[in-house]
């Protein structure tokens, strides 16, 4: 551990003073390839000086004892001192550890989501609308940006469908998690009886890609454009500025159609596309090496349901963690930090688990 933990902490000095080249500053790509691995390294390496520090608190402790101290104060003082750095030096390796697993390469990246109304018919469709408030709302409290991509909209106002991109600092280490599907319990606007209806949405997450990282031939586009419409099917505007287009090896289909601009819509659909081919890819990978290890991989399926979202109690159970909260209005505004804390505590516990039992192995 110690041996990458001194690697470490010679690349995060490396890359300290490549940033104050003129040569990098100048380059943006490089620069921000450089700044994000620095940043990355940080906390680690932070952490790492901190382990030294109390190391050093230890060891000077135990020579002056072991060198005998006859002023007994000043020998209870100094035994003070080293219980508490080894008690300290403790929790730090335990952090360390933490620290050294494995990151996601994903999560620095700004995120796609799609939310789908599910079972319910209009009910479903107006939860979708209450989902996509409750991220657009955690968006603004984090201080990201979410941007509408396409939205079919109902004539209650809820969304058989939305699309949106959530820009922001390391937006996919937290709504990664997100993915799967989300039921509501409440009785419905709709409902003259007072009956409880279970509805649900689907909610699908993906990092956004760069074309870098996802290479498409011109050629396998099927792009074709109409005029944008609303709820109802009225004309938001006349011109044909929507954007649909077909990657025909895949089948998948993207249309853009908030912007008026047929240039930004098309350029959307394309960051759209191309995360749903990375998504699919990367499905395929987890899957094999789910079938090799006889493990679940990834942060949940679409199918699996997470989430449950009770009115009458106000009560959020999250199945996977069996984490329950008694502050529905409050989650349903923003507030899931809670919720999400919880889910990166449980999935750094299993990665530090199976990581222990594959060190037990060798």
């Amino acid at each position: 551990m110690f041996d990458k933990l001194s690697a470490a902490e010679v690349r995060y000095e490396e890359l300290s003073k490549k940033l104050c080249d003129p040569d990098l500053i100048n380059d943006n790509t490089l620069y921000r390839d450089t700044m994000r691995e620095y940043k990355n390294l940080t906390p680690l390496v932070e952490k790492y000086r901190e382990y030294k520090s109390a190391k050093a608190i230890e060891d000077e402790s135990k020579s002056m004892l072991d060198e005998g101290i006859a002023d007994k104060e000043f020998r209870e003082l100094v035994e003070s001192e080293l219980d508490e750095a080894r008690e300290k030096l403790g929790v730090i390796s335990d952090e360390l550890k933490i620290l050294l697993l494995p990151k996601d390469p994903n999560d620095d990246r700004n995120v796609v989501m799609e939310i789908r109304g599910g079972a319910g018919g209009e009910e479903a469709a107006l939860f979708a609308g209450v989902l996509f408030r409750m991220y657009s709302m955690y968006a603004e409290r984090s201080g990201w940006k979410v941007e509408v991509v396409n939205a079919n909209e109902t004539e209650l106002g809820g969304y058989k469908e939305i699309s949106f991109i959530v820009n922001g600092e390391a937006a996919y280490s937290k709504l990664k998690y997100e993915s799967g599907v989300h039921r509501v319990q409440r009785v419905p606007e709709t409902e003259t009886q007072g009956r409880i209806h279970t509805s649900t949405a689907t909610v699908a997450v993906m990092p956004e890609v760069d074309e870098v990282d996802v290479e498409i031939n011109p050629t396998d586009l099927k792009i074709d454009t109409f005029c944008s419409s609303g709820a109802g099917g009225q004309h938001v505007n006349k011109t044909e500025s929507a954007i649909r287009i077909t990657h025909l090896p895949t089948g998948i289909v993207v249309e853009c159609q908030d912007e008026r601009s047929q240039y930004k819509n098309k350029d959307r659909a394309m960051k759209i596309l191309r995360s749903r081919i990375y998504e699919a890819a990367m499905e395929e990978q987890n899957s094999k090496i789910a079938a090799e290890r006889k493990l679940q991989v990834g942060t949940g399926d679409r199918s699996e349901r997470i989430r449950t979202y009770n009115y009458p109690q106000g009560r959020m159970t999250d199945h996977r963690i069996g984490l329950t909260l008694y502050k529905l209005d409050a989650i349903l505004n923003g507030d899931l930090d809670e919720i999400f804390d919880a889910l990166i505590t449980s999935a750094r516990a299993e990665q530090l688990k199976a990581s222990i039992d594959e060190s037990a192995k060798q």
